[in-house]
């Protein structure tokens, strides 16, 4: 089973056998003497990549199902259910997770020290089943899931520019001034590239196309070129908290702003909670909360 399903969320027996550690016929015989025991194809071979037939999707989901209940029943053997020990994956965006979820971590880490913790760092959401990824930062709305989600805080989306860009360009009276300005537009996961504003008329939303002098990969990149007076740009308000302290941008466009949205520690829905993953929880959530309580909130 563990094979088949290693097999199944890598792609190819190539990869699978690597991730394995075992020779790819080794891999593809075993597989074979599963489908002749069960006695119907589980898997549609292609030069490509693997699919699951019909009666594989079924097998597997049955197959995920009692792989989860083994490992969970090994884990109550080592004692993770009785003492809050074992190691913890944590999965967060990069700058996010750099900021506020490592000075958590390690403040966990000097309380806990049978824990360990490998702090995954990702602009892009991982799947907490595959990556077998205890628990994940979300900042945006949750899809409907099984999941489990704690919120923490919220974030605006902002616009923002340099002092000296306003004072050449002048301040922007709604969202469709922004059209005419110079932009430095961050190509994120979580945000649009079209700039969304609500109307000044309803709670509808509207979207700007604006024509960015820059493209950037990172926040990081868009707050330091908004910093020089490239131009105004589009982000989380913790994107740019620090460069609106020292006074390096100021936010503008605030009655405009769409509403905040959330943050959430997100985690597999379980009989029973392993004790590291409770006591994390319980360690990190208020220390999260007071952290972000100065985001989400308009100055104006």
């Amino acid at each position: 089973m563990a094979m088949l399903l290693t097999s199944v969320e890598r792609g190819s027996f190539s990869a699978a056998a690597r991730d394995l550690g075992i020779p790819i016929p080794t891999l593809i015989r075993k597989i074979n003497d599963l489908e002749s025991g069960l006695r119907t194809q589980l898997l549609a071979r292609s030069t490509r990549k693997l699919t699951l037939t019909d009666s594989g999707a079924v097998y597997v989901e049955t197959a995920r199902r009692i792989l989860d209940l083994v490992d969970e029943q090994e884990r109550e053997v080592t004692g993770e259910f009785k003492a809050p020990r074992g190691a913890l994956a944590i999965a967060t965006p990069v700058l996010f997770g750099r900021l506020y979820v490592l000075p958590v971590v390690l403040d966990f880490l000097a309380q806990f020290p049978d824990i360990d913790v490998t702090l995954l760092q990702s602009d892009r959401n991982v799947d907490l089943i595959e990556d077998q990824v205890d628990l994940a930062v979300r900042i945006g709305r949750l899809p409907d899931s099984s999941m489990i989600a704690t919120q923490v805080g919220s974030m605006r989306t902002v616009v923002c520019a340099s002092p000296s860009l306003l004072r050449e360009k002048g301040e922007p009276q709604t969202p469709t001034d922004l059209a005419r300005m110079p932009c430095v537009m961050f190509n994120g996961p979580r945000l649009s590239p079209k700039w969304r504003f609500r109307t000044s008329e309803s709670d509808a939303l509207a979207t700007i196309s604006v024509k960015p002098r820059l493209r950037a990969a990172t926040p990081d990149a868009a707050v330091e070129a908004a910093v020089r007076g490239l131009g105004f740009t589009y982000l989380l308000d913790y994107h740019i908290a620090d460069a609106v302290d020292r006074g390096e941008l100021r936010v503008v466009l605030e009655k405009y702003e769409v509403d905040p949205i959330p943050v959430h520690l997100v985690h597999v829905a379980r009989a029973q909670m392993p004790l590291k993953l409770r006591s994390f929880i319980d360690f990190a959530v208020p220390r999260l909360r007071k952290t972000l309580s100065r985001f989400g909130k308009s100055s104006s």
